[in-house]
């Protein structure tokens, strides 16, 4: 179904000055989570009280479109520590005190054309109230205590015009978040889109519950826009139960499976390059070791659909898979079903994620629809017949900008257990590096570019900031929170420094914190018939200009956060599911600290 309205890039400069006046207007509103030492606008307030001038929203607003402004900061400063998990203790968020962070959607946000089937509300379910009630209720086998937490997943940012809602009187403005949600009544996702620019009344739209075979949509893990076909796509991470859709921009959107094309699998994140080929990385756990049990045989595969007609994806096209070749025998690396525990500790595995080591790697074809057909496929199947390299549940990953499509970086979960028996194996993760020979080509090298420790693990989303760092953000789980006595935080990495060298170090520049109502999930977390998960999670970290165009899609411009329209958003999955944008404290330029 054709898109009935041209998506087109709207002339949005934020200038720096705006940014500082909106800015001053959230601080001064009390809605924005402020740093722990004096900001910039305590100091310009100061100034401004000295001058004479008013100190209300309207004179701040004015007097920083007159030309006041702060000066440039300096570079980012880390977070010293994570959060501790502490049994019964809240905790909140803790940002690099250049940063702050606004609220623009929660899980008590309702949509405006709420569903008796799914959803009423962002974060919630309709099947239970949204904290259990005072007289200390306890869930069981046969009564759920609260509803359903939908969890928000990853963020698409976008700068349309004339997109419509459930409200035809209503101008829904220019900008947009989109989300899947990875829970539901059910087992069912959900899609929405938060309006940034409306009304409490009008702040999020259901965008679809169902395909368009009306069968309820799976669980929804990523999202990313595919400006060849106009299409928003989404993946389900729910294994051979998984896959792809396409969805387009109305309200209820058309959306359509891609499972014959792309196959069933745990799919999560997904980008485009600059030819509309689509990496896709799945996440599927594999088993874990009898001698080794607290570490996991890789399982999971790095793939690349190259499509025969990138503005129609439903023509097909070739599902490959990245084949990396061993360097202590012949051949290619591959899974081994009968040796669970050899795969854990081979010789590849600790290859793999050791410094210094570079693969020869190349894109194989595992499944071809012209001599396959459309039926639909596993494709981790497919992928260990074709004898492709699994890896570590990798989640997540980014073309760098500046490098033409040719440098990929991507992460590996790992364990997601303090007592992992393969800790030189990738058991605690790592940050893959991928460069191929020339733009969409087939050959290329694979090395590892950070190998994960107890302190540094799980990740999850990325992000790049500027063309040379970029933000990997942690997904360790309530196990590991509790091992480490620390909850999860996002890591600022520079691509030329070498982090073989131990005096390199990922900057922590944001702790995650515990809402009170994980606090209260964590407490339930593991009762019979609790349904939700507990601490926090960071996740949908989004860095992006809106750009709907070829040009907008990420890796392609170098990016500029809060400066020329570019916008960070990140959402705290569980909990209260809140969706946040973060901002600077004062006028504060990334790229001018390179």
């Amino acid at each position: 179904m054709a898109v009935r309205y041209g998506p087109r890039v709207i002339n949005q400069a934020r200038v720096p000055i705006q940014i500082t006046a909106r800015s001053l207007l959230l601080v001064s509103s009390g809605t924005v989570r402020k740093c722990e030492k004096e900001s910039m606008f305590a100091k310009f307030r100061k100034r401004m009280v000295k001058w004479g001038l008013a100190t209300t929203k309207v004179g701040l607003a004015t007097a920083a479109m007159m030309g006041a402004q702060s000066a440039i900061a300096g570079p980012v400063t880390p977070v010293p520590t994570a959060n501790p998990k502490v049994p019964g203790l809240s905790s909140p968020n803790v940002l690099s005190p250049e940063f702050q962070e606004v609220t623009v959607a929660q899980g008590s946000t309702p949509l405006e054309n709420p569903s008796a089937a799914t959803s009423r509300y962002y974060g919630y379910s309709i099947d239970g109230p949204m904290l259990p009630t005072p007289a200390g209720d306890l869930p069981s086998l046969a009564h759920k205590v609260e509803a359903t937490k939908t969890e928000p997943d990853k963020n698409t940012y976008l700068v349309l015009e004339g997109l419509q809602g459930a409200d035809p009187h209503y101008n829904y403005g220019r900008h947009f978040l989109f989300q899947g949600h990875e829970v539901g009544v059910n087992g069912h996702g959900i899609i929405t889109r938060i309006n940034l620019d409306a009304n409490a009344a009008h702040r999020v739209t259901l965008v679809a519950q169902k395909d368009t075979n009306g069968e309820p949509l799976l669980p929804v893990d990523g999202s990313t826009w595919y400006p060849f076909s106009q299409r928003l796509l989404f993946s389900s991470e729910a294994g051979n139960n998984g896959g792809m859709y396409q969805a387009t921009l109305d309200v209820p959107a058309v959306v359509e499976d891609l499972f014959g094309v792309m196959g069933r699998g745990g799919f999560e994140g997904m980008q485009a390059d600059s030819s509309g080929n689509i990496v896709i990385i799945e996440d599927v756990g594999g088993k874990a070791g009898s001698t080794n049990s607290h570490a996991k045989q890789a399982n999971s595969f790095l793939y690349r659909f190259v499509p025969k007609n990138p503005s129609d994806l439903k023509a097909g096209g070739k599902l490959q898979a990245l084949q990396v070749m061993s360097r202590d025998h012949s051949g290619p690396i591959v899974f081994n079903g009968s040796d669970v525990d050899g795969d854990i500790l081979s010789d590849d595995m600790r290859d793999l994620h050791t410094y210094g080591k570079v693969f020869d790697a190349q894109w194989i074809v595992i499944h071809d629809t012209d001599l396959q057909g459309m039926a639909s496929f596993d494709a981790n199947t497919a992928a260990k017949d074709a004898l492709a390299t699994p890896f570590k549940r990798p989640e997540n990953g980014q073309f760098r900008p500046g490098t033409e499509f040719r440098e990929f970086f991507f992460d590996e979960t790992g364990d997601t257990n303090a007592s992992t028996e393969a800790v030189d194996y990738g058991g605690f993760g790592s940050i893959m590096k991928l460069t191929l020979q020339k733009p969409s080509g087939d050959k290329g090298q694979l090395r590892m570019f950070y190998k994960g420790n107890l302190e540094h693990t799980g990740f999850d989303n990325v992000g790049f900031v500027t063309p040379n760092k970029m933000v990997f953000v942690e997904d360790a789980g309530d196990t590991v929170h509790t091992q480490r006595n620390a909850l999860d935080s996002a890591f600022l990495f520079d691509v030329r420094l070498d982090y073989s060298n131990s005096a390199n170090q990922p900057g922590r520049v944001f702790a995650q914190g515990r809402d009170p109502s994980a606090t209260i999930d964590s407490a339930f977390n593991g009762s019979p018939g609790f349904q939700n998960d507990g601490d926090n999670e960071i996740t949908g970290f989004h860095v992006s200009d809106g750009d709907p165009t070829k040009n907008g899609l990420l890796g392609a411009k170098h990016p500029r956060p809060f400066h020329d329209g570019w916008r960070v958003f990140y959402t705290g999955q569980h909990g209260d599911n809140r969706t946040f944008e973060i901002l600077p404290v004062n006028d504060w330029d990334m790229d001018g600290r390179e």
